[in-house]
Formats: structure tokens, C-alpha cells, sequence
């Protein structure tokens, strides 16, 4: 078999395993990134919890974290019905 049939083989076959990839995990994609979505809310709430009034026990470790996640503050807490955000000292909007 020549070099240029192999490839064109393996290429046909990837396309393949990809599509019923696809096919299998379409259904479960939204559901998946559901849970992921609430996954980090629920940590983005830990993480901001001290700033919000409520008492965190574990806010010397999360505190670390604030600065990288001040990125998607807005969007957490517009989705989590705060119309403006609930920080004074922090102005997103």
C-alpha cells in the first residue's frame, strides 16, 4: 500500500470517530455545561462571600483567588439576579 492511501485512510477514519463523537455526546453538551456553569458559582459565592457580609472559614485561602476571578465578576452576578454589584469598593458596572 502506498504512503498517500495510508494517510487518506487514517484521515477518512479520524473524520469518522470524530462524528460518532459527536453524535454520542450532542445531547449531554448542554447538560454538562450546566452543571460546570453552577459548579463555579457556587465557588465564585465561597470565593466573594467575605466581601458580600457573609462569614467565610476558609477566606484566607480564597482571598488569593479574588484577583483571578474579578475577570468574570459581572457576568456572575448579573446571572445571579444582582442588578448592579453587591461590592462597594468594586464597581463592575
Amino acid at each position: 500500500m502506498s504512503r498517500t492511501f495510508l494517510s487518506k485512510w487514517r484521515k477518512h477514519l479520524k473524520q469518522v470517530k470524530n462524528f460518532y463523537e459527536e453524535m454520542y455526546f450532542v445531547p449531554y453538551r448542554r447538560t454538562m455545561k450546566r452543571e460546570i456553569r453552577d459548579e463555579e458559582d457556587v465557588f465564585k459565592l465561597l470565593a466573594f462571600s467575605e466581601m458580600l457580609g457573609i462569614p467565610n472559614p476558609v477566606s484566607y485561602y480564597t482571598l488569593e483567588l479574588i484577583p483571578f476571578m474579578l475577570e468574570d465578576f459581572h457576568d456572575w452576578h448579573r446571572r445571579m439576579g444582582m442588578e448592579k454589584s453587591p461590592l462597594d469598593g468594586f464597581r463592575c458596572c
